[in-house]
């Protein structure tokens, strides 16, 4: 008796699975999109009715959209006409009547218009106007009025698949990458990304430096999209999916952050004259080059501090660690004082500490800067950006006389203007001691992009050389900078150290000289474009040596 129970109620339920079964088979493709979620019942809800009679609900759906046809095409009929009563009335307006006589000549059109008349008279006193301008206007008004109403009628009574459009659009977003791209400008919304815009910025491969070993499914970037200007609706646009690394302290490098060492370490391309007035037209290859190099940006989270980002004019570019400049401590154990976005660069031949790069000084880093600069005794800043260029890139942090600034006083001796670029030449008193600072501030350099000629910044390589040389022997860093102290500051910095090799050796190796800048500062040469603009240079440097060497 119980096993004849049993395959009853065995018969029961594939009874039942079978009758769900024919009840849901009509849905099936429909509901095979159906997200598993809160949706999910609602959809089956709205679904079951179809089952018994969708034929009625069909009818009913089609005479609202006739309804809402004609509708529609009532209101835009009489838009139409509205509009063309109205331009008509402007039209005699314009031909000398005043408001109440124009009014009576559009409606003595009507009455002409709607009558059996065909007065020949009549006809030449209401079409008499002096320009016809504004009747093709109005009559083109009419047309487009009617051309839209006449769409949305069309729309109106051939609807899409609504049934599709919640699902397609959920899809569509879920697509998106967390991180965006963006271009160079100066609107940016606000907390963008920015995106300074940036982004007419290249943007940098961001699947060249992906982690090897994290987990596709897990994996997660914060969209910065571009480099952003904290307090700033500005933002410069650099791709940040390849943040670099930075020298380990007492940790073990990452796979990606050890072949990024090792690639920049190990980096070389020599060339000679003839392969580099060759290399220089070779747009295709540089670019590959290029992008082919990490940038070696610095992780943020190296530098969780309490107050770190308000000393950063981008808070994405930060200086890599192992190289950058070190303040003295106010205080012992006071982390933000000693703290300013510069990173020290070895300069040609591996000479240590030959050049500051920095970023443009903030309102609240101008202090920072002058200590930076006395500390290290600098003896010249270049300066390649402007004040402004569509949004502030760096404070004047020069006084127009004389000013007092952290305890040190800063005197504007002399100004030479030059055609491309300004040379400041002050003097610094601190703690009884007094020295001379050259400022050279090279004005003809667009943001983000290559100057239009390369001779006068050859000039101005060769003027701070110059300066150099003549400095006292005890003469520290010269200090670049432009807006983020990566991109102009980098192409400035290449150049003047590639002249040298070129000068010296006869050969030039840009790869290496780009690689070993990064090692110290990361994102050095920004963009391709700079990147083949020191090609460029370097080309016209070398025909500049030989037209020397024949005379």
């Amino acid at each position: 008796m119980n096993a004849e129970r049993n395959k009853e109620k065995k018969r029961g339920k594939e009874k039942s699975r079978e009758e769900n079964c024919l009840k849901t088979g009509l849905f099936k493709s429909s509901m095979a999109e159906a997200p598993v979620g809160e949706d999910a019942p609602k959809e089956k809800e709205s679904a079951t009715p179809l089952t018994h009679d969708p034929l009625p609900e069909v009818g009913v759906a089609l005479w609202e959209r006739v309804l809402k046809a004609s509708v529609t095409a009532g209101a835009f009929l009489l838009l139409y006409t509205l509009s063309q009563l109205t331009g008509l009335w402007v039209l005699y307006m314009l031909n000398g009547y005043r408001a109440f006589p124009a009014a009576h000549k559009v409606l003595d059109l009507l009455q002409y218009l709607l009558s059996t008349s065909d007065a020949y008279d009549q006809q030449m006193e209401i079409w008499k106007v002096e320009s016809l301008l504004p009747l093709i206007a109005t009559l083109f008004l009419g047309v487009v009025i009617l051309g839209t109403g006449t769409l949305f009628c069309i729309k109106t009574l051939v609807p899409g698949n609504p049934s599709c459009f919640p699902d397609d659009r959920r899809q569509s977003m879920s697509r998106q990458p967390s991180f965006t791209y963006s271009e160079w400008t100066d609107a940016k919304q606000e907390d963008f990304f920015y995106l300074d815009a940036v982004p007419e910025t290249p943007v940098f491969d961001c699947f060249m430096d992906m982690k090897p070993e994290a987990d596709p499914v897990t994996l997660t970037v914060k969209p910065v999209g571009l480099q952003e200007r904290r307090g700033s609706n500005v933002s410069l646009t650099l791709d940040m999916c390849t943040p670099g690394t930075t020298e380990p302290y007492g940790a073990l490098l990452s796979p990606r952050e050890q072949s990024t060492q090792e690639y920049l370490q190990n980096a070389s391309n020599l060339l000679t004259p003839e392969q580099l007035h060759k290399r220089a037209l070779d747009d295709a290859t540089l670019q590959a080059e290029f992008y082919e190099t990490p940038m070696n940006f610095v992780d943020p989270k190296e530098y969780n501090f309490p107050g770190v980002v308000r000393k950063n004019r981008y808070k994405t570019i930060l200086p890599n660690t192992h190289s950058r400049v070190c303040l003295k401590a106010r205080e012992e154990g006071d982390f933000l004082s000693t703290y300013i976005n510069a990173n020290y660069l070895k300069g040609y031949g591996g000479k240590e500490k030959a050049y500051i790069a920095t970023q443009g000084p903030t309102v609240n880093t101008v202090g920072d800067f002058w200590r930076m600069v006395w500390q290290e005794r600098c003896p010249i800043i270049v300066m390649i950006t402007n004040i402004e260029e569509k949004n502030e890139k760096c404070t004047e942090y020069w006084p127009e006389d004389r000013v007092i600034c952290e305890d040190i006083e800063i005197t504007v001796k002399q100004v030479i203007q030059a055609d491309d670029y300004s040379l400041r030449i002050f003097t610094v008193k601190s703690e009884g001691e007094e020295r001379t600072i050259r400022q050279y501030w090279y004005t003809s350099w667009p943001d983000q992009k290559t100057p239009d000629k390369a001779p006068p910044l050859l000039e101005l390589v060769r003027e701070v050389e110059e300066a150099r040389k003549q400095a006292p022997p005890n003469s520290g860093s010269v200090i670049v900078h432009c807006s983020a102290g990566i991109g102009r500051t980098g192409c400035f910095i290449a150049t003047s150290i590639l002249c040298q090799q070129l000068s010296n050796e006869g050969v030039v190796d840009i790869l290496k000289t780009t690689s070993q800048l990064r090692l110290d500062r990361g994102g050095m040469i920004q963009t391709a474009e700079q990147y083949q603009f020191v090609h460029h240079v370097l080309s016209l440097y070398e025909r500049q040596l030989q037209e020397t060497s024949e005379e």
